[in-house]
């Protein structure tokens, strides 16, 4: 009795040790955003820390009562440093946790170029940097779509003002690759 007892829990040990997978990041992630058209790149530096970076393509719309309505089309630069710190809970849940689906804190930067736009009608507005503690979470779900929402507050600095701002990320797109 005590041998079969001994060899069900080394057996018993032996799965728990090397069913546990290492849940990690994505070392390289590659998307397309659809919402400010644009291209991501995340960065695996560790097991729960990436590099997040994107460009594209954003846009204002102010309305003054002198001014009239304008509309401004400006590209942008989003760095963020991410923590995701839920892996291993969404996976002992049965949750994904590939292609980096996991909640994460996170330093984010953004730099918004002057605007491109040239008709009359458009706002010309000053380039722009801004810097924030953010909170979020990104889902990828069969097929690479992906969802990602991140916000907090920052600091924005431009040539006219600083001020503490909004910051509110919000993307759809696809991973592109495997």
């Amino acid at each position: 009795m005590k041998l079969k007892f001994s060899l069900f829990l080394i057996v018993c040990l032996y799965i728990n040790i090397y069913s546990q997978e290492n849940i990690s990041v994505e070392k390289n992630q590659f998307k397309i955003n659809l919402i400010l058209p644009g291209i991501v790149y995340e960065h695996g530096f560790t097991e729960k820390n990436t590099l997040y970076s994107e460009f594209s393509l954003g846009f204002g719309y102010r309305s003054s009562y002198f001014g009239g309505n304008t509309w401004s089309f400006y590209p942008n630069i989003n760095e963020q440093f991410r923590h995701y710190y839920n892996l291993q809970k969404r996976a002992d849940n049965g949750k994904r946790t590939d292609k980096n689906s996991g909640n994460f804190l996170a330093l984010n930067a953004i730099y918004n170029f002057e605007s491109i736009s040239t008709k009359k009608d458009f706002s010309e507005d000053t380039s722009s940097f801004t810097i924030a503690p953010v909170w979020g979470f990104q889902r990828t779900y069969k097929g690479g779509f992906n969802l990602s929402v991140n916000g907090g507050i920052g600091y924005n600095i431009d040539k006219y003002d600083n001020e503490f701002v909004p910051v509110i990320n919000f993307s759809l797109g696809w991973v592109i690759g495997k």
